[in-house]
């Protein structure tokens, strides 16, 4: 069968920027500081006549020798130095091996990206966007935090490089590598700007990124941006992973409902839940990977076995979303009998508001023609036409079950590739685990990294804009886990009953948990009260010193 361009079409930024595929955290921070350099708008400029390579970069500290004192008398090293800690190399050891980018180390990284090596699949926009729509100050907050964090040294509105600022010696050698690129701008096209569809997701990773960013006078800068990869990696998997349960029920109920607007979806608080009242709640059951707790890795396979589930109901949703969109812009371009909402764009809950009975003639005259065209394009007796066909169902609904039936495995596939990627399959640094054996099933595990970095977020309160550590008791944290990322590791998500076996099960989980924590350097046990227990900030962050009285 021959489909259409067209009719292939699934993605859209009314849903999500990314157009789902394997995704790499540096490509994405790469791609995301010319966003944050230009508010929004990606770069632009004059094509290179190929690749550049190590060697290149070799050459540059060569032909400076006063750059670094003795790195010219040793090429060999400085060549490893540059491919192993500077460069972001695909198909690292291979013949095909080729640099990217430089390691994202800092904002101007971008100007020496290999595009066809370092493409991000929309990430870095669905990130921007998202810091950009977050509520409550956070938004503008955050990414002036960011742009001063990943700008270190350069003066952005001439873009030169000031000699005399302190950085690591990484750093120091990509800024004096950064003079020869001296033609970049701003890209002229405008961007997309669309609110993400949870706001409340925006919100509480906005707040994190502030969080994190409080410790950058002691943490390495290397060590931060690793961190900030992974809290960015993580962020989006559950933003995502929120989407496969949320867009399908708004497809479903024709509304985005009322809770899911600015005003009205809940703010980040402090303490306790974040998000009160939420209806699209995604709840994780969490395995601290202990070898003896089996009943424990099959409780966290059987919650991850519901995520993925999941993707058929998005993508059948999604395409919904994309033709209705598809629908609405002829008939308020081209017809004019759809009249533009005040916001100048059809959002996703003014799109499924197409689906209700008022609009039924509209829908069947355009996707009549449109299913038409396409059971042109197949083969007589197609036993996917047949099948849906005989469902007797509605052109649009028709036209729907055949793109499913002949795209559905597709998008599907990437999808979860997708997912994988971004929850950092098998990585120290992430959510989830799967053996290399085919068809082995996926489960949740709570990464040491990833515990590290999510455990510096939880040990700092806010004190009048101010962030500053505190103890955490253990309680106290698993509460956060549970509440703020919807991880489970104590007990089981709401409206699942425990049985004795699950709850044998949690208590060794949460033993894993504290071995966990006293690995990473986090918890002492001073006592075996549980209520004492408590995991300590590995740096200390002091209140705001308080102004002078002057009365």
């Amino acid at each position: 069968m021959s489909i259409a361009n067209r009719d292939k079409e699934f993605r859209t930024p009314k849903i999500t920027y990314l157009d789902f595929k394997h995704i790499e955290m540096d490509r994405v921070l790469t791609l995301l500081f010319p966003r944050l350099k230009y508010e929004g708008y990606a770069s632009r400029r004059p094509p290179r006549p190929g690749d550049l390579t190590v060697e290149e970069f070799l050459k540059e500290f060569e032909d400076h020798p006063g750059w670094f004192e003795g790195f010219a008398a040793y090429p060999d090293v400085t060549y490893r130095w540059i491919e192993t800690d500077l460069m972001d190399v695909v198909n690292r050891g291979r013949a095909n091996q080729a640099v990217a980018a430089p390691r994202p180390l800092h904002g101007n990284t971008y100007k020496f990206r290999n595009a066809r090596h370092s493409r991000d699949y929309g990430a870095a926009e669905q990130i921007y966007w998202m810091l950009f729509f977050a509520r409550q100050g956070r938004g503008q907050s955050v990414r002036d935090a960011l742009k001063r964090f990943f700008f270190p040294g350069i003066d952005l509105p001439t873009d030169q490089h000031d000699p005399r600022a302190v950085v690591d010696v990484e750093t120091q050698a990509i800024l004096r590598l950064d003079s020869q690129v001296t033609q970049d701008m701003r890209d002229s096209r405008e961007p997309t700007r669309v609110r993400p569809l949870c706001v409340g997701k925006a919100d509480i990773m906005a707040d994190d990124i502030l969080r994190l960013l409080a410790y950058e006078p002691f943490i390495p800068r290397s060590v931060l941006v690793d961190y900030l990869k992974t809290l960015m990696a993580f962020h989006l998997a559950q933003y995502h992973m929120k989407l496969l349960y949320m867009l399908p029920k708004i497809v479903n109920q024709q509304s985005a409902g009322d809770v899911c607007t600015t005003t009205e979806c809940p703010l980040v608080t402090e303490t306790g839940d974040p998000l009160p009242g939420c209806p699209y709640r995604v709840n994780l059951i969490v395995d601290m990977a202990e070898a003896d707790n089996q009943h424990m890795t099959e409780l966290s396979r059987r919650s991850a076995d519901r995520v993925y589930r999941q993707i058929p109901a998005f993508v059948h949703a999604g395409f919904v979303v994309k033709k209705l969109d598809e629908m609405a812009e002829f008939l308020s371009v081209k017809t004019k009998k759809l009249s533009v909402p005040p916001s100048g764009t059809f959002s996703v809950a003014d799109l499924v508001a197409l689906l209700k009975p008022k609009h039924a003639a509209d829908r069947s005259a355009f996707f009549g023609s449109r299913l038409v065209t396409l059971i042109e394009g197949t083969d007589d007796g197609d036993p996917e036409i047949d099948r849906v066909t005989a469902m007797g169902l509605e052109d649009f609904d028709a036209y729907i079950e055949i793109l499913m039936a002949y795209r559905g495995k597709y998008h599907r596939q990437y999808i979860t590739e997708c997912l994988d990627s971004l929850l950092l399959k098998n990585r120290a640094t992430g959510l989830l685990a799967q053996s290399r054996a085919k068809g082995s099933p996926r489960r949740f595990v709570l990464g040491s990294r990833l515990l590290e970095v999510l455990l510096q977020v939880a040990v700092l309160s806010d004190d009048r804009g101010h962030f500053t550590t505190r103890d955490v008791p253990i309680e106290g944290l698993l509460g956060i886990l549970r509440n703020r990322y919807g991880l489970y590791i104590d007990r089981l998500p709401p409206g699942q009953d425990a049985t004795i076996l699950d709850q044998r099960a949690l208590r060794l989980n949460v033993e894993a948990f504290k071995r966990r924590l006293r690995e990473i350097g986090f918890y002492d046990d001073l006592s075996d009260a549980y209520v004492t227990q408590k995991v300590s900030p590995r740096y200390t962050i002091q209140p705001a010193k308080e102004p002078p009285d002057r009365s």
